[in-house]
């Protein structure tokens, strides 16, 4: 009988696949404005003309949740890449020349790593005007430290494999065994620690401007959602505070789905282990 069960990543694709789609698409074809204030309509619990609710200025909260959602994707995603663009040609630079750059490098990291993620993001949006830019910057500095490690020891590894050493005694210069070689070696790690830096991005961004130090309380995001849900918490309206902190949890969880997903499809030993 045929295996009729969904494969592996399908659940998670679709989740981020609707997210995506809901990012782009919606935001340009709604026919409501998403800073709309009506306050005769403030706080409505879900109904079918406001499946989410309205928030305390009577704002269509599932609009505001998808603009949000579109803020954090964005910040989440531009910084992911960022931090791995970085973090692969530091790691990858230090693997690959060794001795005492590698040492230095490496103490590099480890101060880096030495700080709080949260507090190193903190000082860096201080220094600009608040905005999903500075917002960007601030993860994308504190988050290429554990791409770089990543990507150090796999370079390292690939280095004691015999077609790098074959490479080295044919004449090839260091640079064309690390351009050739070693960066298409570790491509697929740098991947999955991309992908999984973006909910971790998306999770960074929302602290910040729960904390008040991101993006503008005027702009629409999952962080700003949540804190500006708080006084209707605990007038027990439930909605404003439960529908953002949905669209925060569930994209990240996909996210992190489909990177273990790749990552089991890129580890035959663990994908054997999985067919047991």
């Amino acid at each position: 009988m045929a295996d009729r069960s969904l494969p592996r990543g399908a659940v998670p694709g679709t989740v981020i696949a609707v997210a995506v789609l809901a990012a782009l698409l919606v935001p340009p074809f709604a026919q409501l404005d998403q800073q709309a204030v009506d306050l005769s309509a403030k706080l409505l619990p879900p109904s079918w003309g406001h499946p989410f609710g309205t928030d305390e200025l009577g704002r269509d909260l599932l609009l505001r949740c998808v603009y949000g959602l579109r803020v954090s994707l964005l910040v989440g995603v531009v910084a992911a890449l960022v931090a791995t663009v970085a973090g692969t040609a530091v790691g990858a630079a230090a693997g690959a020349l060794g001795g005492r750059t590698d040492r230095l490098v490496m103490r590099l990291v480890d101060t880096f790593s030495s700080v709080p993620h949260l507090l190193l993001g903190i000082v860096v949006v201080a220094l600009f005007r608040p905005g999903v830019w500075p917002v960007i910057a601030s993860v994308a500095v504190t988050h290429w430290l554990s791409t770089a490690r990543i990507v150090r020891s796999e370079v390292l590894t690939l280095r004691a494999r015999p077609y790098i050493d074959a490479a080295v005694s044919g004449g090839a210069s260091r640079r064309r065994v690390t351009v050739r070689h070693l960066l298409p070696g570790v491509a697929p790690q740098a991947g999955i620690a991309a992908v999984l830096m973006i909910p971790h991005a998306m999770w960074h961004e929302s602290a910040l401007s729960f904390l008040g130090l991101g993006l503008p309380a005027h702009q629409a995001s999952l962080g700003n959602l949540v804190q500006s849900a708080r006084g209707s918490l605990l007038a027990g309206h439930w909605w404003p505070t439960l529908f953002p902190g949905l669209f925060l949890i569930v994209p990240t969880l996909a996210l992190a789905g489909l990177a273990a997903v790749w990552r089991d499809r890129l580890n035959p030993r663990r994908r054997s282990e999985l067919t047991l």
